[in-house]
C-alpha cells in the first residue's frame, strides 16, 4: 500500500503520481492529514505533494496521532516522497506549529517568493534516483528550513548550494516533478516498499 496525501493542506499533485503507482503494481490509498488519524493499514511507502500547509498549520498539528504515524514509517526505513508542502510536514516545526518530526528542524515563512524552474542532478544515492540523474522541475515557495547537517543533500542546481534532504528511506525537498517525466520513479518506489514492513 502506497499512502498519497491530499485533502485541502495539500492541493497540489499530479494525477499521473497515482497511475504511475498503480501502474507499478501498487495498491493507492489517499490519506488527509487534515482529518485522517492514521495510515491506511498496510502502508509501507507514502508520497506528499505540495500544498499550503502553512494555512493549516494548526490542525495539522492537531493531529498529533497521524504526525506521530508518519514519523514512524519514516523510522522503520520506508520510502517517503515529500515535496515542498510534504518537506515542510516532515520537519520539526512549521512557524512554531509541531509537525511530523522526521527532520529535527524549523521550517518558517518568509516574505520572499521562490519560483522557478531547475535542472537538478541527484547528489546522493536513494531509491528514488541514483547519483548523477539528471530531472527538470519546479519551486514555489515563501518558507525556509534549517540546514540539517546529518542528512546528506538530495539535488544540485547551478550555482546554488545542494537542495533538500536524503535520510533513510526519506527523500525531502523543495523541487516539484513530474513523475511522468522519470516513470522509473513510481516502480524504484514500489520496489523499495517491498522491502519495508506495513505500518499495522
Amino acid at each position: 500500500m502506497v499512502a498519497v496525501a491530499g485533502g485541502a493542506a495539500f492541493s497540489f499533485s499530479y494525477t499521473e503520481t497515482t497511475e504511475l503507482l498503480a501502474g507499478a503494481g501498487a495498491k493507492v490509498a489517499m490519506v488527509d492529514p487534515l482529518r485522517d488519524e492514521a495510515l491506511p493499514a498496510g502502508t509501507r511507502a507514502l508520497v506528499v505533494g505540495g500544498g499550503f500547509p502553512e494555512v493549516y498549520a494548526p490542525e495539522l498539528a492537531a493531529n498529533a496521532p497521524l504526525r506521530a504515524a508518519v514519523a514512524a514509517l519514516a523510522a522503520r526505513g520506508a520510502p517517503v516522497a515529500a515535496e515542498c508542502a510534504g518537506l515542510l510536514w516532515l520537519c520539526r516545526s512549521l512557524d512554531g506549529a509541531p509537525m511530523c518530526g522526521v527532520f529535527d528542524v524549523e521550517a518558517t515563512m518568509t516574505d520572499r517568493l521562490t519560483l522557478g524552474y531547475r535542472d537538478a542532478v541527484a547528489v546522493t544515492p536513494s531509491w528514488l534516483a541514483d547519483v548523477g540523474t539528471r530531472v527538470t522541475g519546479h519551486e514555489f515557495h515563501r518558507t525556509a528550513v534549517d540546514a540539517l547537517p546529518v542528512a546528506a543533500p538530495a539535488w544540485q542546481w547551478h550555482d546554488a548550494p545542494p537542495q533538500g534532504f536524503v535520510a533513510g528511506g526519506v527523500h525531502a525537498s523543495y523541487l516539484h516533478l513530474h513523475w511522468a517525466g522519470r516513470p522509473e520513479i513510481a516502480q524504484r518506489l514500489v520496489a523499495a516498499a517491498a522491502q519495508v514492513g506495513s505500518c499495522d
